[in-house]
């Protein structure tokens, strides 16, 4: 590695290379600045047939001009490639190779030659990839470092000289472990191998990502669907993509990631987004969450569906002037049955049942020497009698009533779970007052999982394109198929850790969790390689890993700064707001993460003190750095710094001992850069070790 910064004097840019990086900078900005002006000065009034193409072509352009924002704060390039030869070339000719400048977007001058390449772009993938082992035609591999939006540094790696030795980027390991203040941010310019393989890997395949704390598994997914986009713009533009996560406050620190990249079409929403057919007002215990989520209620629900049918004892006869067409009831059966075997949704096959009768009609009127056509078909079947027959036979269902039905009906409920539920299971799930309405119903975020499976048994669910679903472990077999409608013509990213799953219906395997989401052909890759968490965190919260997640493997940190790691014992809640207090003296960010139990406590002893503070899903500021955060919204956040409180109340806030303790592996793995837990009690057993104190 060759560091260099500003050396003291004036200088030419053909004598400093970093005053010709410099220049180049300049240079891409007043680019970017022209693309940007070309398209706001685009007339587009004489270019379409009626205002609604105007109207979509002129929000075309909107989203053009916000995609070439020049964020003064974020760096337009961060690195470059000069590769030994040109494409294509043949190599034992010597052909000149070319420089390429690698950015979050493409720029071109006047003539359209590119200043900036797109990091997505094929030609930029070996800033990522090439190694001493397998150079990638690489000469040199150039890091910039930047301080407030200004090129302050490079960074030089010879990829083709032997005698060079490999050495750890010290420019990366800045960016790395550079305090954050806001929300998360993209990691283009600190994309590992291991990262960027998945990032790149198609669209066809859906892709799980295990990966313990810190080791970037959100930020991949989010770098995929941007990859995506650019690689397959216009099929995913037709489909569509969606981001999930666990809840708002997660979505809202994650939010800015795609538009930084430019992206700005894909919606974000949680799964209860998702099936928000019915107004949840209500709420389960654990037993009765665990059993309304277990994918066996698929296959009641269907039952419950299909019961509505009911075998024709009656012929249909279809009067048209004279002649008296008569469907027999054997006839009739035989239609139903062919229709149930096809296996289509209800609603389908009770829209193609009036014509399959029409057609029955329209046979015979051939037999009789009569000529119908298609217009004959449709006017029969819009017949009165034809219609009676299908209300009778097919009638529709309401998938909310239907639910609410197995969920107030003891005797339709156990007619349609015989040989799946048990009858305690059946007991667990029944509401113990009748509900008169739909309206009127306290649903449960589980009943309304169950609602959206009967809505796609009788008609089908719109699929997107991709769908990237984070947070993953903590989904219900149920909840895993309602997003798997969502995709269930397009692909996945899945990411999770299954030691951090925190529902009593936690994932148990991957494997299983992408039957359930109908892609059991996905592919796992595991994440090991932790790049946020500080060693001594990571190393103190993998204690836990036995008790919780035997057999998975520790995640590696591969900081070079250690952190700031104590285990302190305080008097009260004086003391832990005095810990707050103290890590606010950094730089950075700092959450004060506490059972949920304990937090109108620690509210009030912070602002006795008079430190304000946040809550999570708020934006942290200069002025303001300090989030007040429940230890069941801390998963997926992070904080330069985190003071623990009481981690015993952590784990006794949770239905049972190792789902408590996977929550305090989660409030453990929240620091970037430092951790002070705090406890007024015996810490867990599991947590036994010599741990710095003070």
């Amino acid at each position: 590695m060759s560091p260099s910064s500003p050396s003291a004097g004036p200088a030419r840019p053909a004598d400093d290379p970093l005053l010709r990086e410099r220049t180049h900078l300049t240079s891409s900005r007043a680019a970017l600045r022209a693309m940007r002006e070309d398209v706001e000065s685009l007339d587009i009034s004489d270019v379409t047939a009626n205002w609604v193409n105007a109207a979509v072509l002129a929000r075309q352009i909107d989203d053009r001009i916000k995609a070439l924002a020049d964020l003064s704060d974020t760096p337009l390039f961060f690195g470059r490639l000069d590769y030994l030869h040109a494409p294509g070339a043949d190599r034992a000719e010597g052909a000149e190779g070319e420089r390429f400048y690698i950015g979050r977007r493409h720029v071109h001058d006047a003539d359209g030659d590119p200043m900036v390449i797109d990091w997505r772009a094929p030609v930029s993938q070996p800033f990522y990839r090439a190694s001493k082992k397998d150079p990638m035609d690489v000469g040199l591999r150039r890091r910039f470092g930047y301080t407030g939006g200004d090129l302050t540094a490079y960074e030089d790696e010879h990829l083709s000289d032997p005698a060079e030795a490999a050495a750890t980027s010290k420019l990366l390991q800045q960016e790395i472990e550079r305090p954050r203040v806001g929300p998360m941010r993209d990691i283009v310019a600190t994309i590992q191998p291991e990262q960027d393989e998945i990032v790149r890997s198609g669209l066809s395949g859906t892709v799980c990502v295990q990966g313990g704390p810190g080791t970037g598994k959100t930020a991949v997914g989010l770098h995929r669907v941007a990859y995506l986009l650019y690689a397959h713009r216009e099929r995913l533009a037709r489909t569509g993509t969606l981001v999930i996560g666990p809840n708002r406050s997660f979505l809202t620190y994650i939010e800015q990631v795609l538009p930084a990249l430019g992206e700005l079409t894909v919606r974000q929403a949680t799964v209860d987004d998702l099936v928000a057919r019915v107004e949840v007002r209500g709420s389960d215990d654990a037993d009765a969450a665990v059993v309304k989520g277990d994918a066996r209620m698929a296959e009641v629900l269907r039952r419950a569906v299909l019961s509505h049918v009911t075998m024709p004892a009656e012929p249909v006869v279809v009067v048209r002037g004279s002649r008296r067409w008569r469907v027999p009831a054997h006839e009739l059966r035989t239609i139903v049955e062919e229709l149930l075997e096809r296996g289509i949704r209800y609603g389908a096959a009770r829209e193609a049942l009036p014509q399959r009768i029409a057609h029955a009609v329209l046979v015979q009127m051939e037999r009789a020497g009569e000529a119908p056509d298609d217009r004959v078909q449709d006017a029969v079947a819009r017949n009165a009698a034809v219609k009676a027959a299908v209300k009778s036979v097919w009638p529709p269902v309401d998938p909310a009533k239907l639910v609410l039905r197995l969920l107030t009906d003891a005797d339709f409920l156990a007619a349609h779970a015989e040989g799946i539920l048990t009858e305690q299971e059946r007991k667990t799930i029944l509401w113990a007052k009748p509900v008169r309405s739909v309206k009127a119903a306290r649903w449960s975020a589980a009943d309304a999982v169950l609602v959206d499976e009967a809505a796609d048994l009788v008609e089908r669910t719109h699929s997107l394109g991709h769908v990237v679903l984070d947070e993953a472990q903590d989904l219900s077999p149920m909840q895993y198929r309602a997003v798997g409608r969502r995709c269930s013509t397009g692909s996945a990213t899945v990411l999770g850790d299954l030691a951090q799953g925190t529902t009593p219906w936690a994932t148990r395997s991957w494997e299983e969790a992408l039957a359930h989401l109908g892609k059991a052909e996905g592919v796992v890759e595991e994440l090991t390689a932790g790049f946020r968490v500080p060693t001594d965190v990571i190393a103190y919260a993998s204690r836990l890993l036995p008790h919780i997640a035997p057999g998975l493997a520790p995640v590696a940190s591969v900081r070079e700064n250690p952190g700031f790691f104590r285990v302190r014992p305080v008097g009260g809640d004086a003391e832990v707001v005095g810990a707050c207090a103290e890590l606010l003296r950094n730089e950075g960010s700092v959450g004060l993460i506490a059972a949920d139990a304990r937090v109108p406590a620690l509210a009030g002893a912070l602002a006795a003190a008079g430190l304000g503070h946040l809550s999570p899903g708020e934006e942290t500021t200069r002025e303001t750095r300090l989030t007040l955060v429940p230890a069941s919204l801390a998963k997926g956040l992070e904080y330069d710094y985190v003071v623990l409180d009481e981690p015993q109340a952590v784990v006794d806030g949770e239905p049972d001992e190792r789902t408590g303790l996977r929550r305090l592996y989660v409030t453990l793995t929240r620091a970037v850069s430092g951790l002070i837990v705090t406890h007024t009690t015996a810490l867990p057993a599991q947590l036994s070790g010599d741990a710095p104190r003070g």
